[in-house]
């Protein structure tokens, strides 16, 4: 009985010990310091796509998937700090499937995604899977060349604030908003109280001045393809089919994944089998996988749901969010 007693509390020792490896191991080099002679950031792993799997130079695939928040020390700008930590990489193909998110997040990655050109002077293809539109056209102004697949929807240029009011709903349940103020607009915004002409104003300022700066960015990010006035003619918020954003110059390419990673080394001058193509996913914990692998995609992170529930203005196509 008592070896039996034994051979359990080594069992239990051991799984403990088991799972505490696991646990270090995921957090790796957070505990350890930075083990890579290339300093590149351990939350986020390498698979290997295509190309040349024998080949020292690599073509980047960077992803920007879903609404679009700010997030300093999120998966997208650890994708931009790799490819700034690693002088293997020759040019990038920004992968876009999003329908847009917040003018701050989008103003932001692509803040760092020209940083990111301009440090490591490559160039950098945009591909846009099933849609790309408003905050996801916005980022793709950094490319040299962007590529559309047949069945993209891009455009939504325009400024959105989401605003409600529910005041007439509370009023009927008896909830009456009376909070405590230091100046008279201090509650603008608030979904308890109807909005004033002189809010509605103040707001559509707001709106007014970032659409100047997304249709700066578009006639900057386009070059000599789109003057300001096309610019201004194609900023009414409509979503365009990939046959008319060709058209209509907003995208240069029609063609899929692959095609634009063959352009990407084409401007990097690089012959196909002088590469490989690196997708960048994040490594998760041994936890997070085992809770990835039950419930995939069931809930969005307490940040992004505060993120999207803030009055704050949107470069989001609202027709396209799932």
């Amino acid at each position: 009985m008592f070896a039996l007693f034994c051979f359990f509390l080594l069992g239990i020792v051991g799984i403990c010990v088991l799972v505490g490896t696991v646990m270090i191991l995921s957090v790796g080099t957070d505990v350890f310091g930075d083990l890579s002679s290339e300093r590149l950031d351990n939350q986020v792993t390498e698979k290997m796509i295509g190309g040349n799997d024998k080949a020292e130079n690599k073509i980047a695939v960077v992803s920007i998937e879903g609404v679009i928040t700010s997030d300093s020390d999120g998966f997208i700008a650890r994708q931009i700090r790799r490819v700034l930590a690693d002088s293997k990489i020759k040019a990038v193909v920004l992968r876009v499937e999003s329908p847009g998110g917040t003018m701050a997040g989008s103003d932001y990655y692509l803040h760092l995604l020209k940083k990111m050109k301009a440090e490591r002077e490559i160039p950098i293809v945009v591909s846009m899977g099933s849609v790309a539109t408003s905050g996801g056209y916005y980022v793709s102004m950094v490319g040299d060349e962007i590529f559309a697949e047949p069945s993209t929807i891009t455009g939504s240029i325009g400024v959105i604030a989401s605003l409600f009011d529910a005041s007439e709903l509370f009023k009927k349940i008896g909830i009456e908003s009376t909070p405590i103020i230091s100046g008279e607009h201090k509650a603008m915004g608030s979904f308890m109280k109807p909005m004033s002409d002189e809010e509605r104003a103040i707001w559509q300022r707001l709106i007014d001045e970032n659409f100047g700066r997304f249709k700066d960015v578009i006639v900057e990010g386009r070059r000599a393809l789109l003057s300001p006035d096309e610019v201004n003619h194609l900023a009414t918020g409509q979503i365009y089919t990939a046959n008319e954003a060709l058209h209509h110059k907003l995208v240069d390419h029609l063609g899929f994944l692959d095609e634009a990673v063959e352009r990407a080394g084409d401007l990097a001058d690089l012959l196909e089998q002088e590469y490989r193509v690196v997708q960048y996913m994040p490594k998760l914990s041994f936890f997070e996988s085992m809770l990835e692998s039950r419930v995939p995609n069931m809930l969005l992170p307490n940040r992004t749901l505060s993120e999207m529930t803030t009055p704050r203005v949107y470069l989001l196509c609202p027709y396209v969010v799932p």
